[in-house]
């Protein structure tokens, strides 16, 4: 059995400029090797935004849990609230603004996994 708690997992800046602790990882997470995917729990304070990036060959997954935001993705926007889950396909360009006076809080699920060299600032 594998639990994990994010009160017990620090959320660190990344290169999208979120703060995101890794909830599940196949290659970090002992037990979770085939696991298709990587899910990872991500807060943008208010104010603040993502850096535009995209994956090159994976899918991501967005699921607001908390707080307002501006979704973009390409040449689209929309506004997002709890609840919602948002598909971002590969080479997609993408960021999120918090438009809240809370935290934006959400799950973002890769498959497949996450690696560093699939992504790229644009």
């Amino acid at each position: 059995m594998i639990i994990r708690d994010i009160t017990n997992s620090p959320h660190e800046r990344v290169l999208d400029r979120s703060l995101l602790c890794e909830l599940l990882h196949p290659d970090k997470v002992t037990g979770a090797q085939e696991l298709g995917c990587s899910i990872a729990h991500a807060i943008i304070p208010p104010g603040e935004s993502t850096l535009p990036h995209l994956l090159k060959k994976s899918t991501e997954l967005y699921y607001i849990l908390q707080g307002l935001g501006e979704m973009h993705i390409d040449n689209e926007s929309v506004q997002v609230s709890p609840g919602q889950i948002i598909l971002i396909p590969p080479k997609a360009r993408q960021w999120i603004r918090n438009t809240g006076k809370d935290n934006l809080v959400f799950l973002c699920i890769v498959s497949p996994k996450w690696q560093a060299e699939d992504e790229i600032l644009c």
